[in-house]
C-alpha cells in the first residue's frame, strides 16, 4: 500500500511567522512528518495540517496540488473530520 505523501508541495518559502506560504507547515513540522512510520499517524498529521491550512492558508493552489500529489501516489486525500 502506498504511503500518504507529505503535505509539502515543494514551494518552501517561510514568511508567515515561520510557516511555509504554500503548505503552512513549519520546518519542525516538515521534519516530524518524515519520522512518522504508521499510516494512521501520517493521516492524523495531514488532517492537522489541513486544519492549519484552513485557518492560515493563503495559497489557493495548495489543495489541488496536494490532491494531484496523492493521486500520483495512488492514495486518497484525507478529509478534515466535521464537528
Amino acid at each position: 500500500m502506498a504511503k500518504l505523501p507529505s503535505p509539502c508541495i515543494d514551494v518552501c518559502k517561510y514568511k508567515r511567522a515561520g510557516h511555509c506560504i504554500a503548505c503552512s507547515m513549519t520546518k519542525p513540522q516538515k521534519k516530524a512528518f518524515k519520522s512518522l512510520k504508521k499510516e494512521d499517524q501520517r493521516h492524523g498529521f495531514v488532517q492537522l495540517v489541513m486544519a492549519q491550512q484552513a485557518q492560515m492558508g493563503k495559497f489557493r493552489a495548495w489543495p489541488a496540488a496536494y490532491e494531484k500529489k496523492c493521486r500520483k501516489k495512488g492514495v486518497s486525500v484525507p478529509h478534515i473530520p466535521e464537528d
